[in-house]
């Protein structure tokens, strides 16, 4: 099978129809049900309290630390424990001595196929324009675009393929590939190496710099914000305590947090034009014909910062998220209607996790009292990254050492 090609039966690009249907169905039942989710809660609490460890370490040799890569470096860990029931080898071994390090081999390998492919796949194409010069490719875009999705697809296959050979040989089937093999015994025709491909393509990739983005947009509203810092603090305090780590069920309880990140997507959301859409009928929109097939892109964020919907659209305000207050507003960070991303219930509970943990066991200040730089970055095809990494003095609080050993 030719992994490369996967262009129309994954989930994101498939057309609407039977095809389409069944791989919704899949991803909402079978992978991404609130039930699932909650059943990889000891994994996603186990990963983020290695992590949250890993950054004590790491903060106690010199406090000013970067998130970026250790959040990418989470997200990866989090999906291939629960996609393909296997760990990422984060910390070398040196003699009885292990070795904190930045990112792991597969972490790094798999960031910078992302990396190529989201760089070269929002550059503006001459063809797009001028169709015939698809054929001569003048800038290679294309063949970089191949050549990084190739690479990416490979690593990804390989999983696939260890997590096979495991099933054959009687291991568990407890990974969200084991669940595919498992529908493929009953309806091969269905459900067959292809269409599961590209449904871990979809998973990693819609997966891993989403909630990393997300994060690092929230901790940099946060030092700019400290008292509503200090307030996502006093409830984690009020409702968790200082005695045991915050888990991944206590997130659901934890309701200005979900404000927080509420109002972080709602500034900064993680795909700001959504997935690009395609009119299925001759339309009307706002007295302007949309021809049938037409491609369409839903400006998420504009629609989050409209004056005549959102009061101060430009400020940071968690507390127009409480009590229902934003009830009946387009707050619309992971779609809307049939296209709407299946994996919120995961991506909400990972980034609260994430963020409750690093309030819960850090203080965290500015570095040199100087308000956080929110300047945006480009060179992503669909979300919006800060243009310089998060930057922050993290301290492991005191009524929390013990937990962090």
């Amino acid at each position: 099978m030719n992994i490369a090609a996967l262009d129309g039966v994954v989930l994101t690009t498939a057309s609407y129809g039977p095809h389409w249907r069944t791989l919704r169905l899949v991803a909402a039942v079978h992978l991404l049900s609130a039930h699932r989710v909650n059943a990889m809660g000891d994994v996603i609490s186990a990963e983020v309290r290695a992590m949250v460890v890993r950054l004590r370490r790491s903060a106690k040799a010199s406090p000013r630390v970067q998130l970026r890569r250790r959040l990418f470096e989470l997200s990866l860990s989090i999906l291939m424990e629960t996609i393909a029931d296997t760990k990422t080898t984060l910390g070398r071994s040196d003699g009885n001595k292990d070795v904190d390090t930045d990112m792991s081999v597969e972490a790094r390998l798999f960031k910078k196929e992302v990396d190529q492919i989201n760089m070269h796949i929002g550059t503006t194409n001459l063809w797009d324009y001028l169709p015939f010069l698809q054929w001569f490719d003048v800038f290679g875009n294309r063949k970089k675009i191949v050549a990084a999705a190739k690479s990416r697809n490979a690593f990804l296959q390989r999983l696939i393929d260890s997590e096979r050979q495991k099933l054959d040989a009687g291991g568990e089937k407890k990974s969200m590939i084991s669940v595919l093999f498992s529908l493929q015994k009953k309806e091969p025709e269905v459900y067959t190496d292809q269409m599961i491909t590209g449904l871990i393509v979809n998973l990693f990739m819609a997966g891993t710099g989403t909630t990393s983005v997300t994060v690092e947009w929230a901790m940099s509203l946060l030092l700019n914000h400290p008292a509503v810092l200090e307030k996502a603090r006093a409830e984690i305090e009020a409702l968790v305590g200082t005695s045991r780590l915050v888990t991944a069920d206590d997130v659901h309880r934890l309701t200005y947090l979900r404000c927080i990140i509420s109002e972080t997507l709602r500034l900064y959301p993680a795909a700001p034009l959504l997935l690009p859409h395609q009119s299925s009928v001759d339309s009307k929109v706002g007295g302007y014909h949309v021809p049938k097939e037409t491609m369409l892109l839903v400006n998420a964020y504009a629609i989050h910062r409209d004056p005549i919907m959102w009061e101060n659209p430009n400020e940071f305000r968690p507390e127009r998220f409480e009590y229902g207050k934003a009830d009946g507003l387009i707050w619309i960070p992971f779609g809307m209607g049939r296209r709407k991303c299946p994996g919120e219930a995961m991506a909400s509970r990972v980034v609260g996790l994430v963020l409750a943990s690093m309030i819960q066991c850090f203080d965290w200040d500015r570095v040199d009292n100087m308000d956080v730089d929110m300047t945006e970055g480009s060179g992503a095809a669909f979300t919006v990254p800060r243009a310089v990494p998060f930057e922050a003095i993290c301290k492991p609080r005191a009524t929390m050492y013990d937990m962090l050993q």
